[in-house]
């Protein structure tokens, strides 16, 4: 616990301590008085040195205890008498502290093992809460000199202060004289540096754990929004620093950080309380000292903000203070705590009801506290407050049956502190003053004994460092870094039946193990539930986090998954890819097996084309059979009917080669396709080819010398020609087949949810050349139509060959960008596509002016008419 920070009034500082050690080494003299005149005129000062207890003996043990609190700023000008402002609250468990020190002094002087021969003394000051004073007051018990005229043995150590910044500084101007100290309340982690706090000690663990204990309550509660009002000083600075320090690379952050001066109290406490209203954190560190923490919870009742956690230090979590204030009821009930260990002292409690002014006339922190408890006067009162317009005490009075914060001790945690402190101090007074022999190897020497007189500083020093015993409780104490290993109480301010709250201990804090009890925790308000702090709600399963530029980390946007990437986690922080096989779901938080897809005949598409394809094989065969049938007519026996017939063959298989590629591609299918469609496709530009070259050859041999012709181009050669056009390909496509044949393969990149089973053509050079050679004959039967397309006849066959052709090639033209753009199993649909379209255009254009003469006009099928002669 600390007040005022040092670096506030550094200046002034300076000033103040060579006034005070200038005032302690003068006797307190002011500069224009003498020491006569300054006896006769008790001022403040006199006050200031009245209020403590003093108790002689070999070794006098000095005390600084903040029996009063200071409200405002000491008026430190230099003026002709120079006063210190008054203390005027009394803090009754700052007096029970000061019992817990005489109470251990006399069980010490009891205990003939500890320090037999040696009689303790004390030395008890008020501090005031404020650095003026409790420098003033420990230069004083050092020197043994005061203003009240008198002289006292000099303390050989001093116990306290509670303060870390007042600590602070009288460590620093001790420390040249190697004055030990003992603090019982000053926990900032600053004091741990031994190298510039050499002379100090404490019983209280450091700053540090606690602050590192809330770090770890928040890291297991979720809040990663953590907001932090705390004393303007050392103590309050300096365990938010070492919380910030704990939270890195947690995912935790400080939401704002706001300090609380005592001197400007209203003006800071109205600041904090603006921030936390505006804050979306709910969760509130505070380290400051409890009448500080009582202005900054009254500021947030009087603007309605009742719904934030307090995460309490050690000095305001058990504060019976705060708990007795009705008004605090709602806004304190869940507030979480971080206590000091909770240990009892025999027999303190019978001490303390025993205590009365008549048998303690000299303890004027016992009057003060007896004039505000039994609200009396005494005779020997102080001239304080506390008993103007009081009635005389009537000498009744007893504290044996009253339930005031004094006698409340059923937690004692800074008392203990305190009992701590003073066996600690006689435990290396005891090893310091033990008688023991020059040489060990000769039992016959006499031993060497050191004296209380002669006892230096400098030896007590390095004793306090060694000090090692055993407890009453069984506990071994030792000083570790100057502290002492960290023991917490986790405390639970809670609603208890008759609608007061109470601290419940919920958990307990060994060196860095958090032992918490979640179920025995009072939240705020009616819930029941933990409280949430977040500046962003966690990401849900599907998205991650995506920080925001220029905030901390715990702010952040949640996006979306991108598609086959899932997080399956909240607050995920990347997504992470499905494995090939699958593929993110529609909510991107599971991975679902890919859809598979191909043409098949169910769907829409399938249907379609095969209709197409089965309703041009019927047309092909409804040709053929009318051909059939009037295969003795002209028009059927012209260009040789055994060519047209295998035409309409080669084109029906044209048509039904495209079922094929309809289905789910299996190994042969893949291979059939291409075979098929290879050759069907040769076979009928064969046909068709040879076709032209029998129009060509017949009307050329009907010029004169020409009639041998066509007997080199009879029937049979005829037929030999379209077989040795189509075993080409056969050829081609069987060594494409046996070196890298077409196989089924499942595409992964073409639809993301989808896997697209199709099928590679395997060596593309195999295929190039499949078309190739079916484009070679295309070109070369067009050329030849193109030159017969004006031969004189009425029927010229070569006419229709040449627009067969032409359909023929810029559909296989068109082909081939629309393949290569057509992902899965459009592909496979324009190929079909092709196919048909160009099966159509052959059976149409050849075949449909045929069939309409034998039906439509069977006038013309007649020779004369063909050949033009009617």
């Amino acid at each position: 616990m600390s007040v005022p920070i040092l670096s506030r009034h550094p200046p002034t500082l300076l000033v103040l301590l060579l006034w005070a050690v200038w005032k302690a080494g003068m006797g307190f003299y002011v500069v224009e008085e003498t020491r006569q005149e300054k006896c006769m005129n008790m001022d403040i000062s006199q006050q200031l040195d009245e209020v403590g207890l003093y108790q002689d003996g070999d070794v006098i043990i000095g005390t600084l205890i903040n029996v009063y609190i200071l409200p405002v700023t000491p008026d430190l000008s230099f003026t002709r008498r120079a006063e210190l402002q008054p203390c005027n609250v009394l803090q009754e468990r700052s007096v029970r502290w000061a019992q817990a020190v005489v109470f251990a002094v006399e069980e010490i002087n009891r205990n003939p093992s500890l320090l037999p021969g040696v009689r303790l003394g004390y030395h008890i000051l008020d501090s005031c809460s404020h650095y003026p004073h409790s420098l003033r007051a420990a230069m004083s018990m050092i020197s043994g000199r005061n203003s009240t005229c008198d002289t006292t043995k000099p303390a050989k150590l001093i116990i306290g202060d509670s303060s870390s910044t007042q600590c602070i500084i009288l460590s620093r101007t001790l420390g040249p004289m190697q004055i030990v100290m003992i603090s019982y309340l000053a926990s900032c982690s600053c004091l741990s540096d031994r190298q510039n706090y050499p002379n100090f000690f404490r019983t209280i663990p450091s700053d540090a754990y606690q602050a590192s204990t809330m770090a770890q309550m928040a890291k297991r509660f979720g809040w990663t929004w953590v907001g932090a009002v705390v004393a303007d000083n050392d103590y309050g600075r300096g365990a938010v620093q070492v919380f910030e320090e704990e939270i890195k690379g947690t995912g935790i952050c400080l939401a704002f950080f706001h300090t609380i001066f005592r001197e400007q109290l209203a003006k800071d406490v109205r600041r904090a309380a603006t921030t936390v209203q505006a804050s979306s954190a709910r969760v509130i560190l505070v380290f400051a000292w409890y009448a500080d923490v009582e202005a900054f919870l009254l500021e947030l009742i009087r603007r309605n903000v009742t719904d934030r956690l307090f995460l309490a230090s050690e000095i305001w979590s058990t504060s019976g203070y705060l708990l007795s204030k009705p008004q605090l009821y709602t806004i304190t009930k869940g507030t979480l705590g971080v206590a000091l260990r909770n240990a009892p002292i025999p027999g303190f409690d019978a001490h303390l009801r025993q205590l009365h002014p008549d048998r303690y006339p000299k303890d004027a922190l016992l009057r003060d506290l007896w004039e505000n408890i039994f609200g009396c006067s005494l005779k020997n009162g102080s001239s304080t407050a506390f008993q103007k317009n009081l009635p005389p005490c009537s000498g009744t009075e007893s504290l044996s049956g009253v339930n005031r914060q004094f006698t409340d001790t059923a937690s004692l945690r800074v008392t203990y502190n305190v009992y701590l402190a003073v066996y600690a101090a006689a435990h290396a007074l005891h090893s310091l003053l033990e008688c023991t022999s020059q040489n060990s190897s000769d039992p016959t020497m006499k031993p060497q004994c050191s004296s209380p007189d002669n006892i230096t500083p400098a030896q007590l020093l390095q004793h306090i460092g060694q000090v090692n015993f055993t407890t009453q409780l069984g506990e071994e104490f030792y000083f570790l870094d100057g502290g002492i290993p960290p023991v917490y109480d986790l405390v639970n301010w809670q609603r208890a039946p008759d609608g007061s709250l109470q601290y419940v201990s919920v958990g307990r804090v060994e060196g860095s193990q958090l032992i918490i009890n979640e179920s025995a925790i009072q939240w705020p308000g009616d819930s029941g539930k933990v409280p949430v702090s977040v500046c962003t709600a966690e990401c849900p399963p599907g998205t991650r986090k995506a920080i925001k530029k220029g905030l901390p980390v715990c702010c952040f946007d949640c996006v979306p998954c991108t598609e086959g990437e899932i997080s399956n986690s909240t607050g995920s922080v990347k997504c992470y890819r499905c494995p090939q096989e699958f593929w993110s779901n529609s909510l991107r938080n599971e991975c679902m097996p890919r859809e598979t897809e191909f043409l098949s005949f169910t769907e829409t598409m399938g249907i379609t084309l095969t209709s197409v394809a089965v309703s041009g094989a019927v047309m092909t065969t409804s040709v053929a059979v009318i051909f059939l049938y009037h295969r003795n007519t002209p028009i059927v026996k012209a260009n040789n009917s055994e060519l047209s017939f295998l035409l309409l063959l080669s084109i029906k298989l044209c048509f039904l080669c495209s079922l094929v590629f309809v289905g789910q591609p299996s190994l042969w299918s893949c291979r059939f396709q291409q075979a098929a469609f290879g050759i069907s496709f040769v076979l009928c530009i064969s046909c068709i080819l040879v076709k032209t070259i029998v129009v060509l050859v017949a009307f050329r041999s009907a010029r004169p010398g020409s009639s041998g012709l066509m007997k080199w181009f009879g029937p049979g050669q005829q037929r030999s020609s379209v077989l040795l056009f189509t075993c080409v390909q056969v050829v081609i496509c069987a060594m494409w087949l046996s070196i890298s044949p077409p196989s089924p393969h499942r595409n992964f990149g073409i639809q993301g949810s989808k896997v697209t089973l199709e099928c590679t053509v395997g060596s593309i050079v195999g295929f190039a050349c499949v078309l190739g050679y079916i484009g070679f004959l295309a070109a070369f039967c067009f050329l030849l139509a193109f030159f017969a397309r004006k031969l004189p006849d009425n029927f010229n066959e070569a006419k229709f060959i040449t627009f067969s052709m032409l359909i023929f090639c810029a559909v296989w033209i068109a082909f081939v960008p629309a393949y290569v753009s057509s992902p899965g199993k459009y592909s496979v649909a324009v190929e079909i596509f092709a196919i048909l379209s160009s099966s159509f255009g052959l059976l149409v254009c050849i075949f449909a002016p045929k069939c309409y003469i034998i039906l439509l006009k069977p006038e013309n099928n007649t020779k004369k008419f063909l050949m033009g002669k009617t």
